[in-house]
């Protein structure tokens, strides 16, 4: 692969459970033990939830600008003979546009720009469905 095409983050341990994630940007995130952080699951929901809700926000603000709008994943941690995991994955939009024909676009576009987030452009949620090998290094 090329430079065009890595992405990576880099996470320094805090504390007991408790890391910080840094991109290249220099951005950073706290997250991990029990003081109301996110864990890594929870993060795992918001890059799911994050990512649809960005591919729907560029086409459909195209129209309208939303009046409201609240994206929430769901899902189901589970332990079974394949180790623990998540199930049942849901992203679920509650949209709401201004009356007019600005607003009345953009809810038409809504459910197709959900579909092609969903089926082409969100990198986290088709990396999710397809599945990709994950290799394990020590430095």
């Amino acid at each position: 692969m090329t430079d065009e095409t890595l992405r990576s983050v880099q996470l320094d341990r805090l504390g007991l459970g408790r890391y910080r994630a840094t991109n290249a940007r220099g951005g950073t995130l706290d997250f991990g033990g029990d003081d109301g952080e996110f864990s890594p699951v929870e993060l795992l929901l918001v890059a799911l939830g994050g990512c649809t809700a960005a591919d729907v926000d560029y086409i459909t603000v195209k129209r309208a600008e939303p009046e409201s709008f609240r994206v929430t994943v769901t899902g189901d941690k589970i332990r079974d003979e394949q180790g623990n995991r998540m199930v049942n994955l849901a992203v679920t939009f509650d949209v709401a546009f201004p009356d007019g024909s600005d607003g009345a676009a953009a809810r038409e576009v809504l459910p197709q720009a959900i579909v092609k987030s969903h089926d082409r452009l969100c990198t986290v949620s088709r990396t999710i469905q397809l599945g990709t090998p994950i290799d394990e290094r020590i430095a």
